[in-house]
């Protein structure tokens, strides 16, 4: 089966699927988004199975983050609805519900689509939950009925963050420097977390488990935090604008530009652990974890020398998709090959191969990024295609894609990032698919240019553009900076007419018969399987319980990140600055409710259970 076979897509609502013609020009919003949130309160509050799912159009949507399902479940169609109200409605306690009129309006994506998007807060049994619904007109001026629902796990009850009007009041004279060193001891006490990794994913769920007293330490094998950016190639810069890229509880500065280089996001990381006081180890190795006879966990940790075992309840690797090990084909003849072969992991500076001829197997992101920093040092470089790249430029596609959620004046970044995950990824292959058309035809002077001198591209998974690259292949796509117009002036060299047949002492030979003369080859290729990792350190019997982790599954939910992966009290936390930031909240949740014996049954699919 393809990377595509398992996608499902679903219409979207459009005026004549729907049966109407428009929405009338004095449409009172706030009425109808009104009558139709009580009907819902109404039957939903007292178990009314049939009453809700009469609320919804047949091709409706539910997804759902923990509130209802303890787990990440989108259901697609008013059948599984009806299923899944029917096996959690009754029992739910839900209450409280209250509509959210500051961010509830009309909305019109497109001349043939409109939507009331409501927000609301209600609770459940023991948390505090928000939810968006995005309701649609029906014919002859019925009640408006809805198409998306998205419920969220925000708080709980009992166990609230310890911020805003909850931080500590108390003065401290004197006494804060003492007691930061001994609570980076964890002398005769013991974590209840250890992350492994701490990049932005382990400091945000750092972040987040502290506000709620979790005690937690991270592990990391650098001797400064943000030297997992700080010693990656020099060129490096974020492709995602700031205003997506936001950490817990601290944001950028008003300041910040736009896109970070990584030495300034180094050294921010580091800013923030220092700021959010958080315990971390660096210079310190994890060698091994492995399950005991307690049902926790032993850890063992080299720190100068010294080895300690930590006895954690949760570990969490937060290493990174594929713990940042780099995925090399292995070649015929790579072994009689007389230059360097490395991985774009392993690339530092272009600088170290001054005078060479360099060759960049790959075209996407990190190809195009090493690529601009070999030509601007005067290097002879020649970017190998294996395949089409979905391609479209900072400049113009960002807009399109969250120029109305993360941008300057848009919603607060909670909310923005409540907006985004609205919508369930398969619902919207279709917007998807449109946004991309139109990204396109802005960008239509460069695609060209860049078909004129024979880069191929694509438009993205079934067409929908970058929407689901990045959640099924971790890749596939570049964000254009610069690079795309030095192939098109041919500062930038392209090879894509023959696939490769073999290396030899000198270069690579390539089936066509053509040769490309090369003294070092960079494998712009991807990045290894995420449970390798779990493997190394964890062994093969535990790494072989993991369910698979990235990807999308029947549902169109990502598998194993972020939620329940097959071994209890083991976690994958990854993800960009923008998903990290939102579901470091729900890993921190999950293990809180844990500890405080307050966590329900998972709902889960019969695909990862």
């Amino acid at each position: 089966m393809s990377a595509e076979g398992h996608i499902k897509e679903f219409p979207i609502p459009t005026f004549p699927s729907l049966g109407v013609s428009g929405i009338p020009a004095d449409l009172d919003v706030t009425k109808v988004a009104a009558e139709w949130f009580d009907s819902f309160t109404s039957v939903f509050q007292r178990g009314d199975v049939e009453g809700v799912a009469s609320l919804f159009i047949p091709v409706s949507h539910w997804r759902d983050m923990l509130a209802l399902t303890w787990d990440f479940r989108s259901f697609h169609g008013i059948d599984l609805i009806r299923q899944f109200l029917t096996d959690r409605l009754v029992g739910t306690q839900v209450s409280g519900f209250k509509i959210n009129h500051e961010f509830t309006q009309l909305q019109r994506p497109y001349d043939d689509i409109a939507w009331i998007k409501i927000h609301f807060d209600f609770e459940t049994d023991v948390g505090l939950a928000s939810g968006i619904v995005r309701i649609v007109p029906q014919p002859n001026n019925a009640p408006w009925k809805a198409h998306v629902m998205f419920t969220n796990l925000e708080n709980f009850k009992d166990f609230p963050e310890q911020c805003g009007t909850l931080r500590n009041e108390a003065p401290n004279h004197g006494l804060w420097s003492s007691q930061r060193a001994q609570s980076l001891k964890f002398e005769n006490e013991e974590p209840t977390v250890l992350i492994i990794g701490a990049g932005h994913s382990g400091l945000d769920l750092a972040a987040r488990l502290k506000v709620l007293n979790v005690r937690t330490v991270c592990i990391d094998r650098n001797p400064r935090v943000g030297d997992n950016w700080r010693n990656r190639y020099d060129a490096l810069c974020l492709h995602d604008p700031v205003w997506y890229d936001h950490m817990p509880f601290i944001p950028f500065p008003a300041t910040w530009p736009v896109y970070t280089p990584a030495r300034k996001l180094a050294n921010w990381l580091e800013h923030y652990a220092e700021a959010m006081e958080l315990d971390v180890w660096t210079s310190s190795t994890v060698k091994s974890a492995r399950k005991n006879a307690a049902g926790t966990w032993d850890v063992v940790v080299e720190r100068d020398g010294v080895e300690r075992v930590f006895n954690p309840h949760h570990v969490v690797f937060a290493t990174g998709i594929g713990a940042n090990e780099g995925r090399t084909p292995v070649m015929p003849g790579m072994e009689d090959f007389k230059g360097q072969i490395l991985h774009s992991t392993k690339h530092k500076t272009a600088l170290d191969h001054a005078g060479k001829k360099v060759v960049i197997i790959g075209a996407c992101t990190s190809a195009h990024d090493i690529a601009i920093d070999y030509y601007r040092h005067g290097v002879d470089i020649t970017m190998f295609q294996r395949s089409s790249t979905h391609v479209f430029t900072v400049k113009k596609g960002w807009k399109h894609m969250v120029g109305d959620t993360y941008w300057e004046g848009g919603p607060p970044t909670d909310v923005a990032d409540r907006i985004t995950a609205s919508y369930p990824h398969y619902m919207a292959i279709e917007l998807s698919r449109r946004r991309a058309k139109l990204i396109a035809e802005d960008d239509k002077e460069l695609l060209d240019g860049l078909h004129s001198v024979g880069f191929r591209t694509n438009s993205g998974l079934l067409e929908a553009g970058s929407s689901l690259l990045p959640w099924n292949r971790a890749g596939g796509y570049y964000i254009d900076v610069g690079a795309s117009q030095m192939i098109i002036d041919g500062k930038i060299k392209l090879k894509n007419d023959s696939q490769i047949k073999n290396f030899d002492a000198t270069g690579i030979c390539f089936e066509n018969g053509s040769h490309l003369d090369a003294d070092v080859v960079v494998f712009a290729t991807g990045l290894s399987e995420c449970r390798d990792a779990i493997k190394y350190l964890c062994g093969e019997e535990i790494g072989s319980k993991c369910k698979k982790i990235w990807g999308l599954d029947q549902e169109g939910e990502i598998y194993g990140a972020w939620r329940d992966i097959g071994v209890d009290g083991l976690w994958y936390m990854t993800g960009n600055y923008a998903y990290s930031r939102f579901h470091s909240k729900h890993v921190a949740l999950q293990i809180k409710a844990m500890e405080e014996g307050i966590f329900g049954t998972r709902y889960q699919s019969a695909e990862t259970i």
